[in-house]
């Protein structure tokens, strides 16, 4: 039920609260989780934290998977209650993700006083007929009153959004984004759209009235969309879905990859080469060590990219190197 990682201590609450049934919902697959955690859960998750050793002074506690202020009240305050101790430890705070709908004055006034820090929304669109078409119940509307009630507090704001969905285009999609970093969140998380069984997506999909993005195409637009948050000051802390079996068993299509991310910022590099190639048939560059195989390209994509178009491509690290690519011939 609970998934520890080193710096965070993850709880999934799947569906429950949430008064609507989204058409690409199906919390239990995408957390893999289908009970429902309560208090002794909570503390058993922060308990393997401190033995597994990680330093609760860089270690939060977060809820995710459906829409936390939205769940019965007690049953909410009962799961904050068992953070309480953790926090006096020295827990650096807890983060939680929630409806824009489920945010409220006295929602917040609730969390500031439980030692809650960072909030995220899920926006998913910032496109009214998008959001009516996948059956979210709230509007942009909402998430602009939201993100600055939530900012007014105090909080860390995060943002999340959805690529792909029934009804939006490329276009609508990055105004969405647009949108989103106008808000001034601090951190954002980029979810591609992924079709899973027994949602109203997935009859959809079966129907052939929803045809997702190409895969290709859907890392170039998710690429763009990075490089706009990270150009605009905003940490996007998640690009796709987490790797998870529950999610590759239960998928019928969609944009799914286990290093969703790598792609993207992979993308975004053989965008800079070709800037930087122009017309020339070769060309050498160094990268810091970090960065080597993002420029490559996974299983060196990039390579064979350009060398598909009679360009051959050399790529070293260079230690010494701060700037993130720099041609040398």
């Amino acid at each position: 039920m609970e998934k520890v990682k080193r710096g965070s201590v993850a709880v999934f609450v799947p569906h429950i609260g949430c008064p609507h049934r989204c058409s690409f919902c199906d919390q239990n697959a995408i957390s893999g989780e289908t009970k429902a955690p309560g208090p002794d859960d909570v503390r058993a998750a922060c308990e393997l934290a401190i033995s597994s050793g990680n330093d609760p002074r860089n270690t939060e506690i977060a809820f995710f998977g459906g829409s936390f202020t939205a769940i019965p009240r007690e049953y909410m305050l009962s799961l904050l209650s068992a953070c309480k101790p953790y926090l006096e430890l020295g827990f650096r705070g807890i983060r939680l993700s929630t409806r824009p709908d489920a945010i409220s004055p006295e929602i917040l006034d609730i969390l500031k006083q439980s030692g809650v820090t960072s909030i995220e929304l899920g926006a998913q669109s910032m496109d009214d007929y998008v959001l009516a078409m996948n059956g979210r119940g709230h509007t942009s509307a909402d998430t602009v009153r939201a993100s600055e009630l939530v900012k007014s507090y105090g909080f860390t704001l995060g943002l999340q959004m959805m690529v792909g969905l029934y009804g939006s285009t490329p276009e609508t999609d990055r105004l969405t984004a647009e949108k989103l970093i106008s808000l001034s969140p601090e951190e954002a998380r980029i979810y591609p759209t992924v079709i899973l069984k027994n949602t109203e997506l997935g009859n959809l999909y079966l129907s052939g009235k929803y045809r997702p993005y190409g895969f290709d195409e859907a890392v170039d637009l998710c690429s763009d969309l990075l490089e706009r948050f990270t150009a605009a000051g905003i940490s996007v802390i998640k690009l796709g879905l987490h790797s998870s079996l529950d999610v590759e068993k239960n998928m019928l299509g969609g944009l799914y990859h286990p290093a969703f991310r790598e792609l993207c910022e992979s993308r975004l590099y053989r965008n800079r080469l070709e800037a930087l190639i122009g017309a020339d048939k070769s060309a050498s560059f160094t990268v810091p060590p970090r960065e080597l195989s993002k420029a490559l390209g996974q299983k060196k994509q990039n390579i064979d990219y350009f060398r598909a178009k009679g360009v051959e491509v050399k790529i070293t690290p260079d230690p010494s190197q701060r700037e993130k690519i720099k041609r040398i011939n």
